[in-house]
Order: C-alpha cells, then sequence, then structure tokens
C-alpha cells in the first residue's frame, strides 16, 4: 500500500481536554500538510484524494441519566451545530436515510458518517459502532474495510468482491451512492470514483494503459465533429462518402492516388480497416485484419468492476435525459451540455480499445438489463419515487412524440408505426438522441462503438426503426442547419455499408421509409401551380418561399436516400420495385413547374426573391443527385429491361401532369408567355435515362419514345421555354 494512497490516524492530531462541552478540532500540522503536498508533487497519480477531517468532542446524555463524556468523533469539515444534529456531510450519503436532528449517544454517533473512536484514539469502537443507529450509515464512512481509505484501496476491495462473482453487496453500496439521481450527473467527484472504480486497484493511467495493451482491433473508428479536416481517397474507396482521417492517411501508401483534403461539414468517422467502404491496400500500418497481432489473453478479473458497474452508469445517463425530457421547463442544449462530463468519460471508456468496448455494446444491446431497469418495481422511498416519476416521464415523452401517417398500405411496416417500443438501452438512447435534437457529445459517444460490428447493426437498425421522425424533428427545430449536419453525421456511418443498408432495405423496407418520410414533410407545404390558366390548373407544386424550403429541412432524407443509392444493390431493388418508382415520381411531381416566374414589365425588380436559390437548391439535391446515383449503375445492357420501365414510368408520370396543368396544344398565349418555371425534373429523367438507354444499353430510340405522336410537342414546350428564358436574361 502505497503511503499517499492512505490517511491514517497518525496524520490526526488530538487535543483531549477535560471539559465534556468543549469542541476540540484536529487539524493538520504544517510540517504535514507541507509533507502531503510534497508527497502529491512526486506522484500525483497515487495521490487520489485529500481529506481533511474534524475531530469534534459530542456530549450526550442518555434518557436514563447514564454515561459520561462522549468520545471524539471524526466528521467531514462542517459546522458544529450540523455535525452535533447528526447531519451527514459525507459525499457518499444515501438517498434514503433518514436523518435525525436529536442528539444521539457515542454509539451511534459512528452513523452519522463519521467514525467514532475511544478516548485512546482507536477506531476499533467505531467500526462496531458504525451504523448502529440513527441514520443509515454510507457505504465509505459506514463499512468498516473502508473506513479512512483512500479511492485507490477501496476499489482493490471492489474488485476483489467482483472477482468473487455476485452477490456484491458493497459496490451495490456504492453505485446506490454514485448514481443517486439526487445528485447532478456531472459531479466530478463522483465521476472521479468511477474511473478509480473501474481501475479495480489500480491507478486510472495505468489502468487504460494495462487494457490498451490487449487491444488489437481492426479498424479505426476515429470520430471527429465538424470543421475537422479530413481526406478522401476515390482510389481506395468503394463508397463515395468515405473518409479517413488525417493520421491514417499519412501512415497509407496513397501516392499517385487521387484523393483531396477537405474540411469536414457535417462529422464523421474513419474508415481505414473497413473493408466494406474501402480497399484493403489502402488501409495504414496499424488497421486492417493483416495488421492484427497475437496478444497474450485478457486476464478474467481485469474488467471484473467495469462489467459490473456497466448497466447502472449507462443507466444513470438514461435517467438525466428522463428527468429533463420536458422541454418547455429547460431548453435542450442546456440538458445535453449539463451531461458532457459524464458522455465524456464514457467516450474515454471507450476509447480505452476493443475489450473495454465489448463491455459497453454488450450492455447497450442486450434485452435482459433493459428489462431489468424497466420491470423491477419502484419501492416506496425517495429513490424509488424518484425512479418512477422518471419512468412516467418516459413514457409520457415516447406518447408525446411526433407519429408519421404514411399511406394506409404501407402502416404495417416496423418502421412506421404508430408507437415506439423500446427493449435495449441503445433504443432509449437513441430515442433521447431525436428528442434532444442529436446533442453531439451523444452522436460522438454513440458513434464511437461503430467497430464492433454486432453493435453497429443494432445501432442501423434502431435508427431505421426511429427514421420516419426526422421530418417532424427538422421542422420543429431552432436550429435546422445544425440539426441537419448532426444527423446527416451519424446516418452516413450506417448506410455507408452496403451489405448493412441492403439488409436495413430488405428487412425493414428502409428505401420505403425514406421516399413516404421525404413525402410527407413536402405534402404539408404544396400550393396550387400556377401554370397557364390557373383556373384549370388543379397541379400542386412544392411552396418554395417556406421555411422548410429556406433551412433545407429535407436535405438529410434525400442526403440519405442517395447515399443507399449509390450501392449497386440497392438501386437495383428499387428499379425493380414497382411501388417504390411510383411513389418516388410521385414525388417528383411535386417539384415540377414549382416557383413560376412572372416577368415584371411595369417597373425594375430590386430584390430578387430568395425562393430562387430554394428551387435550384431543392431540385439539385433531391431529384438530380439520385437520378445521377441510378444511372450510374445501368452501364451495359444487363439491366436494359429495368431502363425500359424506369423510362415507361416517366413517360406516364408526364402525361398525367399534362393533363393536370390543362394544355392540350404546343401554343402559348400572350399572357402564357409572360411567366415561366425553371424546374422540370420529369423532364430531365426522361431525357437522361433515354440517353442512357440508347448510347450505353443497346436500346434503339423508337423503343422508348411515346407512342402517341402529339406528345412530343408538348413535352418540348417547356424545356424550349427555359432555353429562351435563359437566353434573354442572359441578354439583359
Amino acid at each position: 500500500m502505497d503511503e499517499d494512497d492512505n490517511i491514517s490516524n497518525a496524520d490526526i492530531s488530538i487535543d483531549d481536554d477535560d471539559d465534556d462541552d468543549q469542541t476540540t478540532t484536529a487539524t493538520t500540522t504544517a510540517s504535514q500538510q507541507q509533507q502531503q503536498r510534497q508527497r502529491a508533487d512526486d506522484d500525483d497519480e497515487s495521490s487520489d484524494v485529500d481529506l481533511q477531517f474534524q475531530l469534534t468532542n459530542v456530549t450526550n446524555r442518555s434518557t436514563s441519566g447514564g454515561g459520561g463524556g462522549a468520545a471524539p468523533t471524526v466528521v467531514p469539515p462542517a459546522t458544529t451545530t450540523a455535525a452535533s444534529a447528526g447531519i451527514d456531510n459525507s459525499p457518499f450519503h444515501d438517498w434514503d436515510s433518514q436523518t435525525t436532528q436529536t442528539p444521539r449517544s457515542s454509539s451511534q454517533v459512528g452513523g452519522s458518517g463519521g467514525i467514532a473512536v475511544d478516548d485512546d484514539g482507536s477506531a476499533a469502537a467505531a467500526a462496531a459502532a458504525a451504523g448502529a443507529g440513527g441514520a443509515k450509515p454510507s457505504f465509505f464512512f459506514g463499512t468498516s474495510s473502508f473506513i479512512l481509505r483512500s479511492r485507490k484501496e477501496v476499489a482493490a476491495l471492489i474488485n476483489t468482491e467482483c472477482c468473487r462473482g455476485s452477490p456484491t453487496p458493497d459496490l451495490d453500496s456504492i453505485m446506490d451512492t454514485l448514481f443517486n439521481p439526487g445528485t447532478p450527473i456531472d459531479n466530478p467527484d463522483n465521476i472521479e470514483w468511477i474511473r478509480w472504480l473501474i481501475a479495480g486497484g489500480r491507478t486510472p493511467k495505468e489502468f487504460v494503459k494495462i487494457v490498451r495493451s490487449y487491444d488489437n482491433h481492426a479498424k479505426c473508428g476515429l470520430v471527429w465533429v465538424p470543421h475537422v479536416v479530413a481526406y478522401r481517397c476515390r482510389t481506395c474507396g468503394i463508397s463515395p462518402c468515405m473518409s479517413i482521417c488525417r493520421d491514417c492517411f499519412k501512415k497509407g501508401n496513397h501516392t499517385n492516388h487521387d484523393f483531396n483534403m477537405f474540411l469536414s461539414q457535417a462529422g464523421g468517422a474513419c474508415d481505414c480497416g473497413d473493408t466494406s467502404v474501402m480497399k484493403a491496400e489502402g488501409f495504414c500500418s496499424d488497421h486492417g485484419i493483416n495488421n492484427r497481432v497475437n496478444r497474450d489473453p485478457v486476464p478474467n478479473n481485469l474488467l471484473a468492476v467495469a462489467e459490473a458497474i456497466m448497466p447502472k452508469l449507462l443507466f444513470r445517463l438514461l435517467q438525466h435525459f428522463r428527468e429533463h425530457s420536458d422541454s418547455s421547463l429547460q431548453p435542450h442544449s442546456v440538458t445535453s451540455y449539463s451531461c458532457e462530463a459524464f458522455a465524456t468519460m464514457l467516450i474515454d471508456l471507450n476509447n480505452m480499445g476493443e475489450i473495454m468496448r465489448k463491455v459497453m455494446t454488450r450492455t447497450l444491446i442486450n434485452a435482459d438489463v433493459y428489462s431489468y431497469f424497466m420491470e423491477t418495481p419502484c419501492q416506496d422511498t425517495r429513490n424509488g419515487r424518484f425512479l418512477k416519476a422518471n419512468r412516467e416521464k418516459y413514457e409520457d415523452a415516447v406518447n408525446r412524440f411526433p407519429n408519421p401517417e404514411p399511406p394506409d398500405e404501407y402502416r404495417d411496416l416496423p418502421a412506421l408505426g404508430n408507437k415506439l417500443v423500446h427493449t435495449t438501452l441503445l433504443e432509449e438512447f437513441i430515442f433521447w438522441t431525436f428528442k434532444f435534437e442529436f446533442p453531439q457529445t451523444l452522436v460522438c459517444f454513440l458513434l464511437n462503438m461503430l467497430p464492433d460490428q454486432d453493435y453497429k447493426e443494432h445501432l442501423t437498425r434502431t435508427f431505421v426503426m426511429h427514421y420516419s421522425r426526422i421530418p417532424s424533428v427538422l421542422e420543429m427545430s431552432r436550429d435546422p442547419d445544425t440539426l441537419s449536419n448532426r444527423v446527416v453525421h451519424m446516418s452516413v456511418q450506417l448506410f455507408s455499408n452496403e451489405s448493412l443498408a441492403l439488409k436495413m432495405v430488405n428487412e425493414l423496407s428502409l428505401l420505403h421509409v425514406m421516399i413516404i418520410s421525404l413525402k410527407l414533410m413536402m405534402s404539408k407545404i404544396l400550393i396550387q401551380n400556377t401554370l397557364h390558366d390557373p383556373k384549370k390548373n388543379f397541379h400542386f407544386v412544392i411552396d418554395c418561399t417556406r421555411q422548410v424550403m429556406k433551412d433545407h429541412c429535407y436535405w438529410p432524407l434525400v442526403s440519405d436516400f442517395n447515399n443507399v443509392l449509390s450501392h449497386e444493390s440497392v438501386a437495383l431493388v428499387f428499379l425493380r420495385d414497382d411501388n417504390l418508382i411510383d411513389m418516388w415520381f410521385q414525388f417528383l411531381q411535386m417539384l415540377q413547374g414549382m416557383n413560376v416566374n412572372v416577368r415584371e414589365t411595369a417597373s425594375h425588380v430590386e430584390f430578387e426573391p430568395n425562393s430562387y436559390y430554394a428551387a435550384f437548391s431543392c431540385e439539385l439535391e433531391a431529384s438530380a443527385y439520385p437520378m445521377w446515383s441510378i444511372i450510374s449503375h445501368l452501364q451495359d445492357g444487363t439491366h436494359a429491361h429495368l431502363a425500359r420501365k424506369i423510362i415507361n414510368y416517366c413517360v406516364t408520370t408526364l402525361h398525367e401532369w399534362l393533363d393536370s396543368i390543362y394544355i392540350k396544344e404546343p401554343k402559348l398565349s400572350l399572357e402564357e408567355m409572360m411567366q415561366a418555371s425553371f424546374h422540370f425534373p420529369l423532364h430531365r429523367y426522361l431525357a437522361a435515362f433515354v440517353c442512357q438507354a440508347v448510347t450505353k444499353m443497346g436500346i434503339s430510340l423508337s423503343e422508348v419514345l411515346p407512342s402517341r405522336p402529339d406528345i412530343l410537342p408538348l413535352l418540348m414546350i417547356h424545356p424550349l421555354r427555359v432555353q429562351v428564358s435563359v437566353q434573354f436574361i442572359n441578354r439583359t
């Protein structure tokens, strides 16, 4: 035992007076304090606790009149009044303790969080007297084996208890105190105690070094926030969203490769070592299957405390979100900020490497762990009532959370259900991530564990189950731009893996969920189209002046859709499903002919409306990008039948559109010549797919052109009108 980790009675001087009513204070001498500071400077890792005690003589008389002067008692620094009243000032007070304000005898003083000693200075009587009466003793001062022990020593004793297996009464008592819901979650003393307990009798730095020595992960997985420099190598990348951190790029061989350095806008994670996202020859010297080395087996007792404490450790963070779920009482940002230190501690645990990460991920995805917390009856104690109230807040938050309203034929899809049902800690964490608008610390905490493949699949599945709520979260947000970046920060890590994305498409109908979610968002901002004769035009288009368009709230949805369509297997599922193609073209109709411009002839226009930018951005991101992703997979005659099918759908939808705007002949009146729209995505799709079919897939032009002879002139009117308008604008 290191001296710097121990506080003994030798460090305390006692001046004993004959007067029983006089309070005597024991202080550490100046020379002893200097020695302690010197030892702390020599080894700050070992000096884990620095406590100063106050010795107080407490005079108590029994009701029978017996008993002499009370023995001096060690109590935490406090006023004499508080000490004599029996108030527990220990930082490890029990939440359910009921303190009494009546004087207690010397045999009861030990229960106040102090240590009763006899006139000779012996602590033997204190150990026996601890918890004998009065307030329920705290674990630290009320357990004889922990009396006057340092964090390191207490952690060693707890580690021994955990290695013996259950039950673990001492650890349970400690956890009840550390995770006391009445204590702020960011209490630095509690967080420090957690670090020492998990270290199991070593210093935290020593423990980190030992755990990392057994780390043998193949993937980097480093997570970064927005505005961090990263690299993308198109030579090594399989997914267009592939990115790697600076260290992995410099340690890899990318000479003469097609790469670029970029400033991340939404945040990201390093893909080095992940064969589903990049080629193995691009891995750095530290990652990849071939770079894993044979290491010694992990000792059985190394993570004994971590495994025992992890469920309640993670559940404490959930309790924080439950407690502050009412946004009318406290802004989301305040709730997220107040748990930042706690979440950072969890991230530090994950950064120890693969073996500690496994402890965390197994707990997060274990349904039995969550069932225990949700089904265990809450006791009729202060703590129990608090937990019950938080459980009710959680259930109320789930019931109040916006639910999608999908078409009747898709209401049975698992990811479009009316109510969310959670079965693991991870699923509830994702719920609070959505509820609190993707707080950066929580997003980073969840993403840092993605190198664990089993966890990654559970996280992706849970994310998809909540995906249809994204439009509502974006619409209600006060800062949709930041929220959009954080949504994509998470989703791009999950959907860039082709096999995992395809699995979500097949098992949870991910493509249906994405398109329906996008349609539901845009259907709320439709207005009547004014092209040609407004009285006869019953076509509805997106209102580009609405906040959803100006703030680009749709961007995360179309970005994810474009991401999954970059995988050939997913794109082929889309092209083979008639319902998906039909829904997609229904969405494109909402963009067809939007933002009609009327020529002003009476006066000069000082300022152009900002709806211009919103309209062009929407067509580019929500229409053109997915189109080019699909076309990139149609490079030869193998899928010629799929190209014909999508062209037929495009022509059919154009027929419907021409009927809805009531244009019967290829002529424009003078009044119609004064208006124009620049947005015709259906025409763009027809032209692009016809060109690809003829030039790349061996299909003749006659096979794909519309069969009705009068349809081609009608289809040419609006693109020609755009060309004329552009030339007129350029000349003026």
